[in-house]
């Protein structure tokens, strides 16, 4: 991780502006760091001109801080510095070690370490620091002359000359330079000299060790721990839309109704187990009016979680509500739930589009990592995969894996397919589209090549909707060693999928609908899981979410918080193989 800093910028003469460092990690995107910091994505390309084309992990971010220096009213973010502690912070900003950790409940001894972007807040108390402590700008005056914005024709030894410093102390001090020319528009920090920024770090030096006579981290984070309380009575509210606005039943609310089914199974199973649940359920008619009608009930401020809602326009009044009242809420369908960035009690199901990718991309490297890479375009013009594919040629380039890509049409496909493959190697080919009618047109072309060269090392790769077009593929993926990734899947020959079907049915005299996901298995896996976690780690699940060990029929759980101050994503993803072997193998990461 590369180091960050708090600083200072002049934009204009006689303006200063605020900001820190983010460093952005694997999954984030311009959309979930504006989010976070609750800037524009405007904001954050106007100081980090690169970042229009592309953000990578490890990148370092300037964002914009809402609050000036000394403004101890209002919250604002801090990056943890070397040697910095929880106490420091507390004198530096004047605010107690409980209001930080209550801010930041994903923060706690173990992480607490440089780089690590936190919340202050507000200091309501007007509280004067236990000992003398230098103000932000003491510090910063320490470490950096100023911000200098980069002009036309600007190099790094010109810029170095203009300030007395050396191009190796400039770079030192912007470790972006190292790989990136200079962009003009762009800020860079300028250090004093060497024989002034030693002397200011023997002064700060001097200064942490007086302070570092306080706490250690461990001691004030284990101060203002919780007890662990589990419920004797476990109690969930679920806000699912059985009926549309007019009371009428439609295919949506049919799927909700199956959900609503499969939940009531996990209860049933975790009662047999000694659980107990108090089960409220609410019909919202999937509007934002029938939501905020069913959180005006005084019996939802007693809920131990809610699960729902289904729409996008009833997740912010049910988010704004579950952190009003501290209570963990279960988002089941929406990828985007921008609220999870800065709502510490959200849990998301459906993994954002930026964090899945990134997921599949890591794991797609590690599994093909030796292998030559053919894109296929059908020629049909499809582009809904086109920022898939363009991510995962970016990930290929950095990792030094070569790939080519083939448009296809005609009679000369087959042989344009061998052309583009490595006869010694593996060969993975990639669609640019993920419907049926690519799949439909490129499949005859690939298969012929299988069977005129059996001896080719072939791989299909693909994408989660592919495992509704089996009717019609099937034997295809089977012969072409096929390969998809996704975060909801079930082979229905497994005991635990033939097992859950034949209570389902035994239970409801119906099937399942043939849909993806299967809402019924949707319906009991995030039951059991958050219900069995609660009767374990109670208050403590926040902390403990990785040890939550359940064997789920559909659907992969590995949450990670998305920073300190929010909530939780859920980033499974695992590979599907139809192997040549006529065998189904579910790939499951770590």
């Amino acid at each position: 991780m590369l180091s960050a800093t708090n600083a200072m910028t002049s934009v204009h003469a006689q303006t200063k502006t605020n900001y820190f460092l983010h460093t952005v990690t694997k999954g984030q995107s311009l959309y979930s760091i504006a989010s976070m910091y609750n800037v524009s994505i405007n904001d954050i390309v106007r100081m980090n001109p690169d970042s229009k084309q592309q953000i990578k992990a490890g990148q370092t971010l300037k964002i914009p801080q809402a609050v000036t220096d000394g403004d101890n009213k209002h919250p604002r973010f801090h990056t943890i510095q070397s040697g910095e502690t929880l106490y420091r912070l507390t004198l530096q900003y004047a605010v107690s070690a409980e209001a930080i950790c209550a801010a930041n409940p994903g923060l706690s001894a173990k992480n607490f370490r440089a780089g690590q972007v936190i919340i202050i807040p507000a200091n309501k108390e007007e509280k004067k620091p236990e000992q003398p402590e230098k103000s932000e700008d003491t510090v910063q005056q320490q470490k950096w002359q100023e911000m200098h914005k980069v002009a036309r024709k600007e190099t790094i030894f010109s810029i170095s000359r203009q300030y007395g410093i050396t191009p190796e102390e400039l770079i030192a001090a912007n470790p972006e330079l190292k790989d990136k020319k200079l962009k003009r528009g762009s800020f860079l920090f300028i250090p004093y000299p060497k024989s002034q920024a030693e002397t200011s770090k023997q002064t700060e030096e001097t200064t942490t060790a007086s302070q570092e006579s306080g706490p250690t981290n461990e001691e004030l984070f284990g101060k203002h721990a919780e007890k662990k309380e589990t419920p004797s009575t476990i109690k969930l509210a679920l806000l699912l839309s059985f009926t549309d606005a007019k009371g009428i039943q439609q295919d949506e609310q049919s799927r909700m109704i199956e959900f609503y089914e499969g939940f009531l199974m996990a209860v049933d199973s975790l009662k047999r187990q000694g659980v107990s649940c108090d089960i409220y359920t609410f019909d919202t008619q999937g509007t934002a009016d029938g939501v905020n009608n069913i959180l005006s009930k005084s019996v939802l401020k007693q809920m131990d979680i809610i699960f729902g809602p289904v729409h996008q326009q009833g997740i912010e009044p049910i988010a704004d509500f579950a952190e009003k009242n501290k209570i963990r809420v279960v988002i089941p369908f929406s990828p985007k739930v921008e609220q999870v960035f800065t709502n510490p009690y959200i849990y998301q199901i459906n993994t954002p589009q930026s964090y899945l990718y990134s997921e599949v991309y890591e794991h797609f490297i590690r599994k093909f990592k030796k292998s030559n890479v053919v894109f296929l375009d059908d020629g049909s013009g499809n582009t809904e995969k086109a920022e898939f594919i363009n991510g995962l040629k970016n990930e290929l380039n950095d990792n030094n894996i070569r790939y080519k890509q083939v448009k296809l049409g005609g009679d000369i496909a087959p042989a344009k397919l061998i052309a583009a493959m490595d006869t010694l190697q593996e060969n993975v080919f990639i669609p640019t589209s993920g419907s049926n009618t690519a799949l439909t047109r490129l499949m005859p072309q690939l298969t012929l090549v299988r069977k005129e060269h059996p001896n080719f090392d072939m791989h299909l790769f693909g994408y989660p909707e592919w495992q509704t077009y089996t009717q019609d593929f099937l034997a295809n993926f089977y012969e072409m060693d096929t390969y998809f990734y996704s975060s909801f899947y079930t082979n229905n020959l497994l005991p635990e999928a033939i097992n859950f079907t034949q209570n389902y049915r035994h239970w409801y005299s119906k099937d399942m609908a043939n849909t993806y996901p299967k809402y019924g298995m949707l319906g009991f896996d995030i039951g059991y899981f958050f219900l069995k976690g609660m009767s374990q780690q109670g208050n403590k699940l926040e902390e403990n979410i990785g040890n939550v060990q359940v064997t789920p029929i559909q659907t992969g759980f590995k949450f990670e918080r998305v920073n300190n101050w929010g909530g939780f994503i859920n980033r499974k993803v695992f590979f599907v193989h139809f192997t040549k072997d006529y065998e189904l193998i579910k790939i499951d990461f770590e």
